[in-house]
């Protein structure tokens, strides 16, 4: 049984429409990504136009060339973090992503930084920063448990968290922002919850 769901977390990884730093995130929490997320409080449908976002952007990327970014998205609220050592390639994906139908809402967390700038070197590591994303997701769990279905959380490589999604009362939100900021290593936490029963 557990074989079963191991292929089943692999197949779905190799099939997911998200980048490769979204995908190893989701592998890390598969159980969430895979199986929870029926429990969301939204329709199939507004969760299907979403996925279709998200191929498109995803090709947007690929047409670039780069793994550069990671995408988290809710209720067509796109959200992109990332971090570009290539200045044309960064705008060319803005300006792909902009063109994207579907998006209600973006916001844009994606920055260039070029390879041999110094600043790189007081960078927490690509591993690091997943990480934090990592325990943060689990801190949220801890904080509002069953409803932590609706929210995506994703780290950038200067140690700040973003969350978006939906809380039902602005007490759960606050739960929220309060369990991502506890983390060692967050520098800030950028909130996009929507508040709405």
């Amino acid at each position: 049984m557990r074989r079963l769901a191991v292929l089943a977390v692999a197949s779905a990884a190799m099939l997911s429409p998200y980048p490769a730093a979204a995908q190893l995130l989701d592998i890390l929490t598969a159980p969430k990504t895979l199986i929870e997320r029926v429990a969301e409080a939204r329709s199939t449908s507004d969760i299907a136009k979403d996925n279709a976002v998200v191929v498109k952007v995803n090709a947007a990327m690929a047409k670039g060339g780069s793994v550069d970014a990671s995408t988290e998205i809710y209720e067509q609220r796109l959200l992109i973090t990332g971090l570009f050592s290539d200045k044309a390639t960064l705008d060319q994906f803005q300006k792909d992503v902009k063109a994207v139908e579907g998006v209600k809402k973006l916001y844009w967390h994606a920055t260039y930084l070029a390879k041999d700038d110094p600043a790189r070197k007081s960078l927490p590591s690509w591993a690091d920063s997943i990480a934090i994303a990592t325990k943060a997701q689990a801190r949220l769990t801890g904080a509002v448990g069953g409803s932590y279905v609706n929210f995506r959380v994703t780290g950038d490589s200067y140690g700040v968290l973003y969350v978006i999604g939906r809380a039902h009362a602005k007490e759960e939100a606050a739960k929220v922002i309060a369990a991502l900021k506890e983390g060692t290593g967050v520098k800030k936490v950028v909130n996009y919850i929507d508040v709405r029963p």
